[in-house]
This record gives structure tokens, C-alpha cells and sequence, in this order.
């Protein structure tokens, strides 16, 4: 059954890649990582539809979890490490789990990702209810582990999205939104953690973020929701307000304190040339979203 998956198939380009020459090997796995983005410009209307679902968990107080197996859980481990210090939002918000645990991110476990009753279990563990939102990922689309906590969770009625690098797999039948990046066969056969673990990172990297951008922690470009907690936050912040509001560096610094050290306050305050108070009301009323506050 392994041998006719995607993923588990040879790769004529580099059929010969153990006798090339350093800088031969180099750009086979170049001109192969090359193809991947492409891969994942095929699924973006997928990804939508799993982004604006997951934006509306977490609106109506839900939360979002990551989990796979081997590199696919230590990927989505890290997408959802990176979400607190980015953009500033509670470190239950986004959750991450790999079958094995935390040893499993510094050493592979064996075994575990078989167990599809470890997956509903570690699932269950996390705190994972109703009205959370499981992304569930394994390249192969086929994993026990993964498979056993999507089950648990459409058993709770909860939404689902699965990632997979093969087409029309195991997890993508068993999701609401499946999203199916096909990079295609490895310059190392079977070696996932090369061209699919890069489509998986380049997904969640996109999950990620449109959902806080949709969530109102960017305004333009800008990380608005950086909280001044060291030097190099707070600089971070006076040249964020400074561009967005489109002040001195002496005003922005100014306005970073008027506005009790709040980013989102400051703008707010200075585009619409209000007080601090004011500032506040308008974006508890725009639920944070900056621009809809100036409007």
C-alpha cells in the first residue's frame, strides 16, 4: 500500500544524485523545493476556506490545534510557538501536538504515530472541545495517530482540516476542509521532511497568519498587536506607530506612552486625534480591528 503513495515514490531527477558531484546534488534539491510553492498556489482556494473557518473558531472564543506525527507535528508545533511572540495572543490560542510529546520534537519516537486511540487521547488531554478547530497533518495522509483524533474530534462535532502531501488520502476524506499541497515524489524516496515538510510549513505559515491578519492583529502590513516588553520591542513599536500614523519618532515615542504602551491605542489616538479613552472605546467597538475603528 506504501509503495503507491506519492510520496513514497522515486524521483527520476535525482536517480543518479549519489555519484553527482557536491553542487550537482545541491541544485537537484533546489530545482525540486523550486516546484513546491507552486504546489501550494494550486490549494489556495482550500486554504481559504480553512483559514475564514478557523478565523471564526477563534472569534467565537474557540481554539486552534495543530496535530501530526514525526515532522508534520513538530511543524505544526512551531507554527504555533511563533503565534504568541508574533502577534501577541494568548499561548493557549494556537496549540501544537506531536504524537510522543515533547521528547518527540529533539528525538524521534517510534510507534506512537500507529496508535490512532494516542491521538484522540493526547487530543482529548489538550483540553480540545466543541467549539476548537483541528488541524490535523501527515504527509502521507494516512497516519493512525492523526486519523484517530480527527475521528475523536468530528465525534465531538468539532471542525476539522487536514494537510496532506498525496492525493485524495485518508485524512482528506475524513476532514471538512482538506488541503492537498502535491509536491510530488523526493529526491530521497520516502524522505518527507524534504519537499512535503517544506509545502506543510509553507501552508501553515499561511494558515497562521491570514487568520491573525482576519482577526485584526495587522493593520497594513504591521505587527500592531507587538507588545514594548524589552528594547527592541519597544523600538519595534515606536517605528510601527510611527509609519502607521505617520509621525516623528519623537511623536511616536510620545504617543507609545500616552497611550498606556498601546500600539493599536496610539495610532488610533493620533489618526483620529482623540484621547486615550476615546481611542480605547472605538476599538472595543471594531472588536481591535484597526481600520474598522478609524472608519
Amino acid at each position: 500500500m506504501l509503495d503507491k503513495l506519492l510520496t513514497e515514490q522515486p524521483n527520476p531527477t535525482s536517480a543518479q544524485i549519489d555519484q553527482m558531484p557536491t553542487s550537482g546534488i545541491l541544485e537537484v534539491m533546489n530545482g525540486a523545493d523550486g516546484e513546491v510553492a507552486l504546489a501550494v498556489a494550486r490549494e489556495i482556494p482550500r486554504i481559504a476556506r480553512a483559514v475564514d473557518a478557523i478565523a471564526q473558531a477563534l472569534s467565537a472564543s474557540g481554539h486552534l490545534v495543530y496535530l501530526g506525527s514525526g515532522t508534520s507535528g513538530r511543524l505544526g508545533v512551531l507554527d504555533a510557538a511563533e503565534c504568541p511572540p508574533t502577534f501577541n495572543v494568548a499561548p493557549d490560542l494556537v496549540r501544537g501536538i506531536v504524537a510522543g510529546g515533547e521528547r518527540a520534537l529533539v528525538q524521534a519516537v517510534e510507534g506512537i504515530e500507529d496508535d490512532p486511540e494516542a491521538g484522540a487521547h493526547d487530543l482529548i488531554d489538550s483540553g480540545f472541545g466543541p467549539g476548537d478547530i483541528l488541524v490535523g497533518i501527515s504527509a502521507s495522509g494516512r497516519a493512525p495517530y492523526v486519523l484517530g483524533a480527527v475521528a475523536k474530534a468530528r465525534y465531538l462535532k468539532a471542525v476539522t482540516c487536514g494537510i496532506s502531501c498525496t492525493p485524495n488520502s485518508e485524512l482528506s476524506r475524513a476532514v471538512d476542509f482538506p488541503i492537498e499541497p502535491l509536491p510530488g515524489p523526493e529526491i530521497i524516496a520516502g524522505s518527507t521532511r524534504l519537499r512535503a515538510g517544506t509545502a506543510t510549513k509553507l501552508v501553515l505559515n499561511m494558515i497562521s497568519t491570514a487568520v491573525m491578519i482576519r482577526l485584526g492583529h495587522v493593520y497594513g502590513n504591521l505587527m500592531v498587536n507587538v507588545q514594548p516588553t524589552n528594547r527592541k520591542l519597544e523600538d519595534r513599536a515606536r517605528r510601527i506607530i510611527q509609519k502607521a500614523a505617520g509621525v516623528s519618532s519623537e511623536r511616536a515615542a510620545e504617543l507609545l506612552e500616552e497611550s498606556g504602551r498601546s500600539v493599536r491605542t496610539a495610532i488610533v489616538m493620533e489618526k483620529k486625534n482623540i484621547s486615550r479613552a476615546q481611542a480605547e472605546a472605538l476599538l472595543v467597538q471594531a472588536h481591535c480591528r484597526i481600520s474598522d475603528a478609524l472608519k
